[in-house]
């Protein structure tokens, strides 16, 4: 597949092309809802719309008094905190929350799922909202107002095609999210499989044993600059291990030469020792884009002694539930409190052969490659989707 370069934002715009411009009130019928028993299953909410994917979360709820049932081949569209984006497409009939306005195209008019894509992706359509929505702690729109949003409509053979378009990207998009869980579902399977040392003859060493360092970073006087030498926190570890350095920040180089403690070297293994995010970790592998760089003073920076254990192995030990819930153990205050460094006297790590532990983190590491190239995958194929929904809509597909 050849993805498209990626566009800054998708609006939709009107009058391309000389296609005529309609309010959604003069291409919708008026669907006759009936009301739904109490206690009907599923019951669907404006709070269990994925507002990210336009997808519904099933939750185990039954519906209250006043819930309607919307028909099949409509659009779901929320008037209360409508800037949420609480839109999706109805594929059958659904016992839903009277919040929301049930929209149902007329058929020689426009498609349904033409419709939801137009509305469900469209900043502009976000915009009108705002400026319509009344309220502040709980804001809404009238169904008048949702009605009343002009679009541009393409013939119906085109919106077929769009749709089309539209359809087989979505469908690439959720057999690659299926892919990333079941990545992940090998991956922890496989770490506690591994890792396990029952019936094995490992030795188990406390953390304090096999390792040569562990220390904190430090915060510059001044704060960050915009350039320098990196510095990482909390918020640039994600939740695979590894960092997102898109928003990175940065340290005046004269500190960094100067600091006693904070540098980082290839396969540290930094962890999170206060607040909510105590206990997230991640390795500064191989791959990591910066040759210098620091931690800040929320995180621990751990080495290893390399003759015992190895950097990789000891991640893999210390991200898996059995050596998260060893540190989180140590943790000390309220929700905002943390760890100091004397976990690593509590905290126990099974230390098979250093032969053996290669072998695992290999095993490991594959699954982890593989699920990044997925993850990869997810990002350009909602760039495609978007330049699809872009240009599609200005007629240029």
């Amino acid at each position: 597949m050849t993805f498209l370069q990626p566009m800054r934002y998708y609006g939709i715009y009107k009058n391309m092309i000389n296609w005529p411009t309609k309010k959604i009130g003069e291409i919708v019928e008026k669907p006759e809802l009936k009301k739904a028993p109490v206690g009907s299953w599923p019951y669907i909410e404006i709070g269990d719309i994925d507002i990210e994917n336009k997808s519904i979360i099933f939750k185990d709820k039954k519906s209250i008094k006043g819930a309607i049932i919307a028909p099949v081949d409509s659009v779901l569209v929320s008037r209360v905190r409508p800037t949420r984006g609480a839109i999706v497409y109805l594929d059958k009939d659904y016992v839903v929350s009277s919040a929301f306005s049930v929209i149902k195209p007329k058929l020689f008019e426009s498609s349904s799922k033409f419709l939801f894509y137009w509305l469900g992706f469209s900043k502009a359509f976000i915009r009108y909202l705002q400026r319509k929505q009344k309220g502040s702690n709980y804001p809404s729109v009238r169904e008048k107002d949702i009605l009343n949003f002009e679009i541009s409509l393409p013939p119906l053979k085109i919106q077929q095609k769009i749709v089309e378009r539209l359809d087989a990207i979505k469908k690439a998009q959720e057999l690659n999210d299926k892919q990333i869980e079941l990545a992940e579902e090998l991956f922890q399977s496989l770490l506690h499989r591994e890792l396990d040392p029952k019936g094995k003859e490992w030795e188990i060493r406390k953390l304090r044993d096999v390792i040569d360092l562990i220390e904190s970073g430090s915060r510059p006087k001044g704060g960050a600059v915009s350039s320098g030498i990196p510095s990482l926190g909390v918020e640039h570890i994600n939740e695979n291990g590894g960092f997102n350095i898109d928003k990175i920040k940065y340290i005046p180089s004269d500190f960094f030469k100067n600091i006693k403690r904070g540098k980082i070297k290839k396969q540290d293994v930094l962890i999170a020792k206060d607040g909510a995010t105590t206990g997230k970790i991640a390795i500064v592998d191989n791959d990591f884009p910066f040759d210098e760089a620091a931690v800040n003073e929320h995180l621990f920076i751990i080495r290893s002694n390399s003759n015992i254990i190895s950097q990789k192995f000891l991640f893999f030990t210390l991200f898996g539930s059995k050596g998260k819930t060893q540190i989180l153990k140590t943790k000390h205050g309220a929700a905002q409190g943390g760890i100091d460094q004397s976990f690593v006297n509590f905290v126990k790590i099974p230390l098979p052969p250093l032969e053996t532990q290669q072998k695992i983190v290999e095993k490991l590491s594959a699954v982890q490659e593989y699920k990044k190239k997925l993850i990869e995958q997810k990002q350009k194929l909602q760039e495609l989707f978007e330049s699809v929904l872009n240009k599609s809509f200005k007629g240029q597909l």
